[in-house]
């Protein structure tokens, strides 16, 4: 069977989601054994200029959403940017993935020359190949606000390793 774009990105964004979701649990376990609320997390940063540790989550999201939405030619569903607690960030993690499930690879297969045209920044915009897209930009930047969410969790003590960051969940 050759490869296809959805089968490049579909069970891709699932997977990476799934295994975010993976270690939020066990930020939350980790946090109950060590006796401290696991909402402090939230603001957790590298550096002062990085985005906190809850907008790493809602990118990711958003990532896989919109990036699929774009390669299918539809309208990626809006998620308010309110979370306020792990519950909320793994029920955001739990939308998109629900959303993912019902886009058909039929909607995205055939897309690999279709112009993407996706903002960059504020005020810009970019436009590349459907299959350009995917390899060089929604796939990379999911990953790395989906590292960046995991390096915050194994910088502030959680207990996760390449296990969970690779195939923590079941594979989808």
């Amino acid at each position: 069977m050759s490869i296809t774009l959805s089968s490049a990105s579909l069970p891709v964004f699932q997977t990476a989601l799934s295994n975010l979701l993976h270690c939020l649990n066990k930020a939350e376990a980790n946090a109950a054994a060590r006796k401290f609320d696991a909402n402090v997390l939230f603001a957790a940063r590298l550096a002062p200029d990085m985005l906190p540790f809850a907008a790493q989550i809602r990118i990711a999201c958003d990532a896989a959403k919109n990036g699929t939405a774009r390669l299918a030619g539809i309208e990626a569903p809006k998620f308010d940017d309110n979370e306020t607690t792990f519950a909320d960030l793994k029920a955001r993690i739990a939308k998109t993935l629900e959303w993912l499930a019902t886009v058909p690879a039929s909607a995205i297969d055939g897309r690999e020359e279709a112009d993407i045209t996706f903002p960059i920044g504020r005020d810009k915009t970019r436009t590349m190949t459907g299959e350009a897209y995917l390899k060089h930009y929604a796939l990379p930047n999911m990953f790395f606000h989906i590292v960046t969410a995991y390096a915050l969790l194994r910088h502030n003590g959680v207990d996760v390793g390449k296990a969970d960051y690779m195939v923590g969940a079941a594979v989808v």
